[in-house]
């Protein structure tokens, strides 16, 4: 079973090693000196617990602690803070800035080992409730409720690393009619075969896909040009035809899905939703085109067309 991952952030190398020698024999424990690396830290790797220190030169632990707070990467990551025993005033305003807890010098091991394990217990039970919670049923993919947390936490690391960001409206052609002919059943069970073909093909950990509603779905990406994800997605979509289900002949053989969507570096000043309704834009003009088919938006904003 993997180790949970602890990270303590701490200026002082001997205080750092203790806490790493109390801990280390149950979980995965990574220490750092500065605020700095430890906010880089946090942003790319996953840790169940943050250590911090709030007595640091430059960015202190508050400043650090608040950043994390205001993150929505970073914000439900429990930390504990690390204080003397007579800095009341330091765990009032750590508690305050939203720090879950506190450990004081010099270390209790019996005291920090109970205090840690809590805390990760907590926040595996919050996680496991959260995940209930954002996966749609029916598909088992991500739900609306998720992809609104996603799609701004995505756009901002986009934004901050300015590295392309992907946006990506489908949906199924003639779903309606398909409804009709064949019952809401056979519906639902076209909706979960195209979710989880879409699901197969982006599972990295630079994309994202969600049930957007009804026959609709979003996906997201991080890190490609126009040009790799509009050839991926006509892959997607190839992949749902070639599941062959049949369709009401007197509007297409088989079922078929529609893609949309916009490639573009984020301004910084750039909006997510004027961007979401390009993507959809491209969307109906797949539609327009004959269905069955990935209308994209370049950097540019040129038009890219399949078929």
């Amino acid at each position: 079973m993997e180790m949970e991952k602890i990270l303590i952030v701490d200026d002082s190398a001997v205080q750092a090693a203790q806490l790493k020698a109390i801990l280390e024999d149950e979980y995965d424990v990574t220490a750092v000196q500065t605020a700095e690396d430890g906010l880089c830290r946090v942003r790319s790797e996953s840790y169940s617990l943050v250590l911090l220190d709030v007595v640091m030169p430059g960015m202190d632990g508050f400043t650090l602690l608040k950043k994390l707070q205001e993150e929505i990467i970073t914000q439900s990551i429990p930390v504990i803070l690390i204080t003397s025993l007579s800095d009341v005033e330091d765990e009032r305003r750590g508690l305050i800035l939203g720090a879950v807890d506190y450990i004081t010098k010099p270390f209790n091991a019996v005291i920090v080992k109970a205090r840690v394990h809590n805390h990760i217990k907590l926040y595996g039970y919050r996680r496991q409730a959260e995940r209930q919670s954002m996966t749609d049923r029916l598909t088992g993919i991500a739900n609306r409720r998720q992809y609104e947390r996603r799609s701004i936490a995505k756009w901002q690391e986009a934004v901050r690393l300015q590295v392309p960001f992907s946006i990506c409206m489908f949906d199924i052609d003639h779903f309606k009619r398909f409804n009709d002919t064949f019952g809401h059943p056979a519906g639902d069970q076209v909706i979960s075969a195209v979710a989880k073909t879409a699901a197969r093909y982006l599972h990295r950990h630079t994309d994202f896909v969600a049930r957007y509603g009804g026959e609709e779905f979003v996906a997201l990406s991080l890190g490609n040009s126009s040009e790799k994800v509009f050839a991926h997605l006509k892959k997607v979509r190839q992949a749902v035809e070639d599941l062959h289900i049949p369709h009401d002949p007197s509007v297409a053989e088989w079922v078929t899905v529609s893609i949309g969507g916009v490639t573009v570096v984020p301004p910084v000043d750039g909006s997510y939703a004027f961007y979401l309704n390009v993507a959809d834009t491209m969307l109906y003009d797949a539609k327009k085109h004959g269905r069955n088919r990935v209308v994209w938006a370049d950097e540019q904003m040129r038009q890219l067309l399949e078929k």
